[in-house]
């Protein structure tokens, strides 16, 4: 194989690999509103975080009334987010990872799909107390 045969297949495997390996900013979820429109308790609201995330493979745990670690695995990687919450709203807020790339400010793009669809569960669950 010549050289240059050699370095489009080596340029091109490269690409490839940056391509999949791209990183985005943190997505953050910032005192969204809890949209429920019965009579309902705080018990309730953790109730439907936990159920939200568990249903998509998501561990929780409650550290404290009003705050819960959230842990996915994903083959090789790693997500934890802590949710804050309250009968108005939650948060969710990156805490640790492994193998996401993370370098402070930016992360695998896996990782914001991740909370996206923590994000859109929680809402279906809260829209129905």
């Amino acid at each position: 194989m010549s050289f240059k045969k050699i370095s489009t297949v080596i340029l091109a495997v490269l690409l490839v690999a940056l391509i999949g390996c791209r990183t985005n900013p943190v997505r953050e979820v910032n005192n969204a509103p809890v949209l429920a429109t019965g009579q309902y308790t705080m018990k309730d609201v953790k109730n439907a975080i936990f159920r939200a995330g568990q249903s998509i493979g998501w561990g929780m745990k409650e550290v404290k009334p009003g705050l819960i670690i959230a842990t996915i695995f994903v083959r090789n990687h790693m997500a934890k987010v802590e949710i804050s919450y309250s009968k108005k709203s939650f948060s969710i807020h990156y805490k640790d990872s492994a193998g996401l790339n993370y370098d402070g400010t930016n992360i695998h793009r896996n990782y914001n799909n991740w909370i996206k669809n923590l994000e859109q569960r929680i809402n279906s669950q809260l829209s129905g107390l």
